[in-house]
């Protein structure tokens, strides 16, 4: 389900739509689950082959036909080509637009004229100077990994098989420079075998595996000049920012502390935001800690992606997935030591989602990278009411300078996008 605040005219407008993919159309009119949940539907080998036959059935009577998408597009969402799309990695995305008086429409699943298939991640990374959309798609058989970017237009470009990536990897993120991309080959993995078996989670931790960190020229024909780096320790589920510097690449990401339990027991996980340095000279990695706190869900102005910049935001996990509040880091800083700057706690029973910084004046070259807002959903829990928050991301203390109070709960979520008013029009 997307939420959606419309500001305009001194006046907001909330609106929950369900995302209309495949799957949920089939469901709703079934009025009952057709295919389970590749998460949570197997669980024990008598379960497992229970719901399989019956999905097998479903799919054989021609109730469900695989091949038109299992998504839920509940992940993300990004603007391109012209187009907004919601976002799930295990599927297509799915364009969507808002209309005039704020209300969400489903236009459909979308594959670029044929050109994209399977699935792509939720988290595509858009050149803010070049309008450019660079992606990947990653599954259970080979190639696990896959490259590929869209031009200007939203035309999609050649796939790159990435064939060096050895095993299934859980690879959610990457992150994007000015000359490269970065992907994070970490020890969450994917296993079909223990999912259906054992009663596991398809994601689960390999404590054998060294973690690496691959490079790819961005705009890469094969994957001839891809490079991997060792980096034990290292398992980075979200990508910051990442930017060129001399013959390195500087990459700001959480990592997250104690893996296995990332899926199943997230209470139990801390991420530590770090600043990995890639000598591609020497093959050296060096990673400095910026933050001890528990911090993910981390964004930037979306204007420096892919280059240097000063300033991150981050959810303050009390613990994950329940933010308590936002903190502001200054990366800039070589000495290794606490990095926030900033801080707005959300109150005593009270969370929120994922920050998202808006600049103040996004048409001014001159501006001050943190010139601008912060703005997330935050849930009482004890007075049961939801509000959509506007934070001063330049201020000490993240003043609030205005909030929206929702008329109805807003669920916590996963990740979120501003899109300005001009980009709405052309929708």
């Amino acid at each position: 389900m997307l939420h959606s605040v419309r500001i305009s005219g001194g006046r907001a407008v909330l609106c929950s739509r369900y995302v209309k993919t495949y799957k949920y159309t089939v469901e709703r009119d079934a009025g009952h689950p057709v295919l389970p949940n590749v998460f949570s539907g197997f669980n024990g080998l008598t379960a497992s082959a229970t719901r399989g036959a019956l999905s097998a059935a479903r799919v054989f009577t021609g109730q469900y036909n695989p091949a038109n998408g299992i998504g839920l597009a509940n992940t993300s969402l990004a603007f391109f080509g012209d187009r907004l799309y919601a976002l799930g990695e295990s599927d297509l995305p799915y364009s969507i637009r808002l209309t005039s008086n704020g209300d969400i429409e489903t236009l459909g699943r979308h594959d670029f004229d044929g050109k994209l298939s399977m699935n792509m991640t939720a988290h595509p990374k858009i050149d803010p100077d070049t309008g450019e959309a660079f992606a990947f798609r990653y599954g259970f058989i080979r190639p696990f990994l896959t490259y590929f970017h869209f031009d200007s237009n939203g035309v999609k470009q050649p796939d790159v098989p990435i064939f060096s990536m050895v095993t299934p990897t859980f690879l959610h993120d990457f992150a994007i420079t000015k000359k490269h991309a970065i992907f994070a080959d970490i020890q969450i993995g994917l296993n079909l075998i223990d999912m259906i078996t054992k009663r596991a989670s398809p994601v689960g931790l390999d404590p054998s595996k060294v973690p690496r960190i691959g490079v790819i020229p961005r705009y890469a024909k094969d994957e001839s000049e891809m490079r991997w780096f060792e980096v034990p320790g290292f398992n980075s589920v979200h990508a910051t920012n990442a930017w060129d510097e001399d013959d390195a690449i500087v990459m700001v990401a959480p990592n997250v502390l104690s893996a296995e339990h990332t899926m199943e027991r997230m209470d139990l996980v801390h991420s530590l935001v770090e600043k990995v340095r890639i000598d591609l000279k020497t093959g050296i990695v060096t990673r400095q800690p910026i933050s001890t706190r528990n911090l993910d869900f981390a964004v930037i102005n979306p204007a420096y992606l892919g280059r240097k910049n000063k300033y991150v935001y981050a959810a303050v996990g009390d613990p994950m997935p329940k933010i308590s509040g936002v903190v502001k880091l200054d990366v800039s800083n070589a000495e290794h030591k606490e990095c926030v700057v900033a801080s707005r706690m959300f109150g005593p029973g009270c969370y929120g989602g994922e920050p998202y910084f808006v600049a103040r004046e996004p048409e001014n070259p001159e501006a001050d990278e943190d010139d601008g807002f912060l703005v997330s959903y935050v849930h009482d829990e004890k007075a049961g009411e939801s509000r959509f928050l506007v934070m001063d991301a330049k201020s000490p203390l993240l003043d609030i300078v205005a909030a929206v109070r929702m008329p109805r709960r807003v669920p916590y979520g996963f990740h979120g996008l501003f899109v300005r008013e001009s980009d709405l029009n052309k929708l």
